[in-house]
């Protein structure tokens, strides 16, 4: 389990990174630069493929379809949902119904331990504090409403397709199925203005996100998430604002305030009580045919 603690911490931590770069971004269109974020990764994971000399897996329809649910909801509708409600009620509001994660995963996991519950529950509070409430307005909350249920489906969608694609697999075919989606959200929303020429900063920003945020990142997430099981990786999702917190201030951007700090150490003490629950073994016809990271390094 220890691999899984260390693959789910890096991962929430690098998604809470993006807020360091968000500055470098800002000005190119949003739509476009979520295609072109997606495209960049896609790119990587080709590459990747190749030099792994990955094998291809033939999917079965239920496969393929629960891969298409995940990258719909996981990825297109979920950065559709953040933006609109960014857009409508500032970026606190949506933080903070996305720090409600580690419950609503490991309550989608079946029946949770009391400790991960409780370890959940504070690991929300903490993710609350850090993040703030702010002011927010009704579409925004329902679009961030929206949000969590495409965080959760990033997740759990994700579960039957690890033991046969591994990490790599469904990182790679999800990301690679998003970019097609992302650009036809963008000609609907942005129309001509979707792309334009990066300048040096927002290529750079752009790269990091795409292999960073979103390869790297992925890629930590699915290696752990068959290893912890929903309940126990949720509780990581409050590793994002802690993310952001150490970015801003490494970089200069925004020193952490009492309430952010206060927030980081809930978080990591709701994390320290929901591992410390007993885990349940899993059924034989739960356990992965396949490891999820070596599966993925032969086979996709």
């Amino acid at each position: 389990m220890r691999n899984g603690v260390i693959g789910a911490t890096s991962a929430m931590f690098l998604v809470g990174t993006l807020a360091g770069v968000s500055g470098l971004i800002q000005d190119y269109p949003v739509y476009g630069g979520q295609a072109l974020r997606y495209l960049v990764a896609a790119a990587v994971w080709l590459v990747v493929i190749r030099v792994l000399k990955v094998r291809l897996v033939r999917l079965t329809l239920r496969e393929s379809l629960c891969l298409g649910a995940l990258t719909l909801l996981g990825l297109v509708v979920f950065n559709v949902a953040v933006i609109e409600s960014t857009r409508h009620s500032g970026p606190a509001l949506v933080g903070t119904v996305l720090g409600t994660v580690p419950l609503a995963l490991a309550l989608a996991g079946g029946r949770p331990a009391p400790r991960v519950l409780i370890g959940a529950g504070v690991v929300v509070a903490g993710a609350t504090l850090a993040t703030g409430l702010g002011s927010g307005t009704l579409p925004g909350l329902l679009w961030a409403l929206v949000a969590l249920v495409g965080e959760v489906s990033f997740s759990m969608l994700a579960i039957p397709l690890l033991p046969k694609l591994g990490a790599i697999g469904v990182s790679a075919y999800s990301t690679g199925l998003a970019v097609p989606m992302l650009f036809g959200v963008g000609l609907v929303m942005e129309g001509g203005q979707l792309l334009r020429v990066p300048t040096l900063s927002e290529a750079l920003g752009y790269v990091y996100l795409a292999a960073i945020v979103t390869v790297v990142a992925f890629f930590l997430w699915y290696s752990a998430l068959p290893k912890l099981g929903p309940g126990r990786a949720g509780l990581f999702a409050g590793m994002i604002p802690v993310g952001a917190i150490v970015t801003g201030a490494a970089l200069g951007v925004a020193l952490p305030t009492v309430p952010d700090l206060a927030g980081a150490a809930l978080v990591v003490a709701g994390i320290v009580v929901g591992l410390s629950a007993p885990k349940a073994p899993a059924a034989p016809a739960e356990r992965p045919a396949v490891p999820a990271a070596g599966g993925a390094s032969r086979t996709l």
